[in-house]
C-alpha cells in the first residue's frame, strides 16, 4: 500500500495541473468557453460530463484535466476517484471549488494492495491540493481506516491468522497508548467456552484467543467495539464446498472493522473509555472439532445446541458480547460478515443493520447516507426468536426453516447483549466483487464510516 499522507496536501498556491468537474447541466457553457483546437479534443475522447467520464485538455504547452459529475454543487467521496485512478502522477487543483467529501475518493482510488507481488515502478503520487487545510488530517485518517480494513481483508489466512490478528491489535495499542490482554489455553476454555470451541481444532498455529485492547478515561462513557475475527471458514464439519469456502479469508472482516474504527476513536481523542474485543480464531475441520448436536457453555451462562457449525460466527460473538455487556457500557457495536441471507436480502454493497433502539439505528443510517457509507435497518422482529428454542439447551444456534436469516442472527446475538444496553450490530460484506471507482475489487470497509461519523458527532473529541 502507498502512502496515502501524501495524497492530500495544503494549497499554499505551488505549481499544480487543473481539474474542472462539469454535470450535464454545466457541460454546453464550459464547451463555449474552450478554444476550437480544445472543442475537438474534447469530442475526440467522446466527453459529455457523464458520470466517472474523464478528459484530458491541451491548454497551451500544457493541458488540464476534466471530470464528469451528478452535480457539482453536491460532490460526492467518488467524484474524483476515477481521476486519481487514471491521471498521470502529479500534483492537481480543483478549479471548481473545494474537494470536500471527494478527498476520500481522491485517496482510496489510488489504493494496491502489493504484498505478494511487485507491480511496476509507479512514476510517482498523485497529489490533490485543498486549502480546506482543517479537512486534510480528518480526511487522511478515514481514508487510512478504510484501506487498513482492505489490507487485513485481503491478507490470506496463513498470514493473517489469530496471531497476526493480535500483532495488529498490539500494534494500534503502542501507537496510542491502550492496553492489550489476550486469553488463550486453558482460560480461554474457561472464561469463553464458545470461542474455544469453535477455534479448537486449528492448528497451534491459529490457536483460538479472545484479543480485548482498553483505552480512554474510566470515567468518560463506556463504548465497546467487538469483531467476528474467524480468520478461515472451512464451515466446520458441516464443511462448506469449494466454491463457498473461496472467500472465507474474508471471514474476519468484522475484526478489521472494529479494529479499524478503534483506531479512529484513538487518533481522534473522543470522549469515551473505550473496549475493543476479537474474538479470534479459525473454524477448522479435525478430530477435536465441534459437532452438530454438541451443546456448548457460553460466557454468560445460557446453553447452545449447535445445529450447524458453520453458524460460528455467532457463536464466538456471543462470548464477546457477554463480556462488553458486563461494564455496562453506553454503546456497543459489533461487526461481522454473519449471514448468506443478509447478502441475499441486500446485495454485496448494502451491510445489514439491526439495533434495539430506533435512534441508534437511525442516526447510523443519517450518517451513512451523508458520508457515501449506505446501510440498511433490518428487523429484530421479536417473534421470530421463537425459532432459536431447542428441545434440549437454552437455545440453537442455527434454526433449519430458512427464514429471515440475518434477523435470526442477530436475535441470537440480542440474547447475550445485556438488558437495557444501547447495541447496533453490522452484518457486512467487507468485500467488493467488482470495481468501481474508488473501490477496487476485493477487502472493503461497508459501515466502517457510517458507524465512524455516528460515532463522532455523539461523543464529540
Amino acid at each position: 500500500m502507498i502512502d496515502k499522507d501524501t495524497l492530500i496536501q495544503p494549497d499554499r498556491g505551488q505549481k499544480a495541473t487543473e481539474i474542472h468537474l462539469i454535470d450535464k447541466q454545466g457541460f454546453e457553457a464550459w464547451f463555449k468557453k474552450l478554444s476550437p483546437a480544445q472543442r475537438a479534443a474534447v469530442e475526440a475522447q467522446k466527453f459529455t460530463a457523464g458520470g466517472y467520464q474523464t478528459v484530458i485538455v491541451p491548454d497551451g504547452d500544457g493541458w488540464f484535466a476534466a471530470g464528469g459529475v451528478a452535480n457539482t454543487a453536491s460532490l460526492s467521496s467518488w467524484c474524483l476517484a476515477k481521476l486519481a485512478e487514471v491521471l498521470p502522477a502529479g500534483t492537481y487543483r480543483l478549479m471548481t471549488g473545494d474537494p470536500g467529501p471527494a478527498l476520500h475518493g481522491w485517496q482510496t482510488g489510488q489504493y494496491r494492495f502489493t504484498r505478494y507481488r511487485k507491480e511496476k515502478e509507479e512514476e510517482g503520487d498523485r497529489i490533490l491540493l485543498t486549502k480546506g487545510v482543517k479537512a486534510i488530517e480528518p480526511a487522511l485518517a478515514e481514508a487510512r481506516a478504510v484501506m487498513t480494513v482492505r489490507d487485513l481483508v485481503n491478507t490470506p489466512a496463513e498470514d493473517m491468522g489469530p496471531a497476526q490478528i493480535e500483532a495488529e491489535v498490539e500494534a494500534l495499542a503502542k501507537a496510542h497508548s491502550a492496553k492489550v490482554s489476550v486469553t488463550k489455553g486453558d482460560r480461554l476454555e474457561s472464561e469463553f467456552p464458545m470461542v474455544n470451541a469453535v477455534g479448537r481444532a486449528a492448528s497451534r498455529h491459529h490457536a483460538p484467543r479472545m484479543i480485548e485492547l482498553t483505552w480512554g478515561n474510566e470515567k468518560a462513557p463506556k463504548l465497546a467495539l467487538v469483531g467476528k475475527g474467524v480468520c478461515f471458514d472451512s464451515g466446520g464439519l458441516d464443511i462448506k464446498p469449494a466454491r463457498g469456502m473461496a472467500l472465507m479469508k474474508k471471514d474476519m472482516g468484522g475484526a478489521a472493522h472494529a479494529l479499524a474504527l478503534a483506531g479512529l476513536v484513538m487518533e481522534a481523542g473522543l470522549n469515551v473509555r473505550l473496549q475493543l474485543l476479537i474474538p479470534a480464531v479459525e473454524n477448522a475441520v479435525a478430530g477435536n472439532a465441534f459437532r452438530p448436536g454438541d451443546i456448548l457453555k457460553s460466557r454468560k451462562g445460557l446453553s447452545v445446541e449447535i445445529g450447524n457449525t458453520d453458524a460460528e460466527g455467532r457463536l464466538i460473538l456471543a462470548d464477546a458480547l457477554a463480556l462488553a455487556s458486563e461494564s455496562e457500557p453506553d454503546l456497543i457495536i459489533d461487526f461481522a460478515t454473519l449471514t448468506g441471507a443478509a447478502r441475499v436480502a441486500l446485495g454485496p454493497d448494502l451491510p445489514a443493520l439491526m439495533a434495539r433502539r430506533e435512534e441508534t439505528a437511525r442516526a447510523l443510517i443519517e450518517a451513512g447516507i451523508a458520508h457515501d457509507d449506505a446501510v440498511w435497518q433490518l428487523p429484530l422482529h421479536p417473534a421470530y426468536a421463537e425459532w432459536l428454542k431447542s428441545d434440549v439447551a437454552d437455545l440453537n444456534n442455527s434454526p433449519d426453516n430458512g427464514y429471515a436469516g440475518a434477523s435470526v442472527a442477530g436475535l441470537f446475538l440480542d440474547k447475550f447483549v445485556g438488558e437495557g444496553i444501547d447495541w447496533a450490530h453490522f452484518d457486512t460484506f467487507a468485500w467488493r466483487p467488482s470495481a468501481k471507482p474508488g473501490r477496487p475489487k476485493g477487502g472493503e470497509a461497508l459501515g466502517l464510516r457510517a458507524a465512524w461519523h455516528m460515532l463522532k458527532a455523539r461523543y464529540g473529541a
